[in-house]
């Protein structure tokens, strides 16, 4: 049996987006030391880098066991099932995809993405804590991407509403809330806040992956008017990222050692 490690992250034609992800993987592969083989892969855009080239490249290693970890931020995404679909983790998609099947000889294990993980929960955090100013009086708008596709937007919401809890928890802001790009909720849920809260400072924060388009077009759109603190970061470049693929592949290895995954 020899184990490997696959990060599937979606892509990017942003050079600068592909780098962090590099890095975030490569900080990860130095932790888990000589353990197994570790590849980065992308869903599109990368070119040399898809899915099926990692998948190749490991069990060209002689990688027998595969854990492909979805480095992408909510269950809620499409792209997270659609990839594991592909990947022969299920036998039914839940939405239409354009993705063909995989090839793969190694016995899969299908990872989850990061939604309420502590390490997530944790960059949140740390990036508030250097826009707060007044905690108490300060109400948190936390903007994901979301989905209009029937039960991928309630995976969204979940995840958003159980990170929102660990805010008000650990972080003593005065109110919290969240909101969807897909459906479009920041302007609903912004104006709950300030009728709610009046005197308070509404900051935002951005549950993306890496900046780009969306944190620095997008968001910014839609908060146009709006009297708020937002500085456009996302959870990358951060340390806790890849102490989550190093916990996560830790663990697998784990359940592999104790046999629950058997060959």
């Amino acid at each position: 049996m020899k184990p490997g490690l696959l990060v599937i992250s979606h892509g990017s034609r942003e050079a600068g987006w592909v780098a962090l992800v590099d890095e975030t993987v490569e900080a990860a592969r130095t932790a888990l030391g000589d353990t197994l083989p570790v590849e980065a892969a992308f869903l599109e855009l990368v070119e040399g880098r898809l899915i099926q080239d990692g998948i190749d490249r490991l069990e060209a290693a002689g990688v027998t066991h595969l854990f492909a970890l979805p480095l992408f931020v909510s269950s809620g995404s499409t792209h997270v099932d659609e990839i594991g679909w592909a990947l022969g983790a299920y036998p039914e998609p839940k939405t239409e995809t354009d993705l063909e099947k995989y090839r793969i000889s190694a016995r899969l294990t299908y990872g989850e993405p990061m939604d309420d993980d502590p390490e997530l929960v944790g960059v949140i955090l740390e990036r508030l804590k250097e826009m707060s100013k007044h905690s108490a009086n300060e109400s948190i708008l936390l903007i994901g991407h979301g989905s209009n596709e029937p039960g991928f937007r309630e995976a969204w919401e979940r995840g958003l509403n159980a990170i929102s809890d660990q805010l008000m928890r650990f972080g003593g802001f005065g109110a919290c809330t969240s909101a969807l790009l897909l459906p479009n909720q920041v302007q609903e849920r912004w104006e709950r806040l300030r009728q709610s809260h009046p005197n308070h400072v509404i900051v935002v924060v951005a549950l993306f992956l890496s900046e780009g388009y969306f944190t620095k077009e997008v968001i910014p759109r839609r908060l146009a008017g709006l009297e708020c603190r937002y500085d456009g970061r996302a959870l990358m470049p951060h340390p806790k990222v890849a102490d989550w693929i190093v916990r996560r592949t830790q663990d697998w290895l784990e359940s592999l050692d104790q046999g629950s995954i058997r060959d």
